[in-house]
């Protein structure tokens, strides 16, 4: 919707940003705050008054063999998977968006130009979620950077089920995005 912002932070630090920011916005802006987040992550808090801009996405892990490209609790997998794939030998880079509308092109762009191998992870369904935005952003303008096909991680196309071993079935996990990321590498 043109003039709606979104924001959806992963840390404590740009969560009081990006909500002082909304405030001060003139346009619209949704909030969207995880409830997994929530007495979960720490994380430190300035007293003093400043602002994360909106649509300034941040890189919380370097890497050079692919990207992982995330948002609001899900940057939390991207960094175990991160971690596990280090293990191997794979450095992958980690780049939280912050703000879905507008999005940091640029820094979407850069990252796909560091690593030519991207894997899009979000806890929407995988069919109409933000990774196939996503997806064409990338291959309308950094496809010659692209040594391997964009992938994404996504939840089921079915309901959100209630009972937490199904929840937990249906989300994209650690061990999904390992597998995913291996797969792209291997390519």
């Amino acid at each position: 919707t043109p003039g709606l912002k979104m924001v959806e932070p992963s840390t404590a630090y740009d969560a009081k940003g990006l909500l002082k920011a909304a405030i001060r916005d003139d346009d619209p802006v949704l909030y969207f705050e995880h409830k997994f987040l929530y007495r979960r992550i720490k994380g430190e808090v300035p007293d003093g008054d400043y602002v994360v801009p909106l649509g300034k996405a941040a890189v919380r892990r370097e890497g050079s063999d692919l990207s992982i490209i995330t948002f609001g609790a899900m940057v939390y997998t991207a960094l175990d998977a991160a971690t596990t794939l280090a293990a191997d030998g794979v450095q992958a880079e980690v780049l939280d968006l912050r703000s879905l509308a507008p999005l940091d092109r640029d820094a979407i762009l850069e990252t796909v130009a560091r690593t030519s191998r991207v894997l899009l992870l979000h806890e929407a369904r995988l069919t109409g979620g933000i990774g196939g935005e996503l997806a064409a952003i990338i291959s309308e303008h950094a496809f010659e950077y692209l040594d391997a096909p964009v992938m994404r991680v996504a939840s089921l196309d079915t309901p959100v089920p209630y009972a937490p071993p199904l929840e937990a079935a249906f989300l994209p996990s650690v061990a999904k995005v390992v597998e995913a990321a291996r797969k792209l590498v291997a390519y």
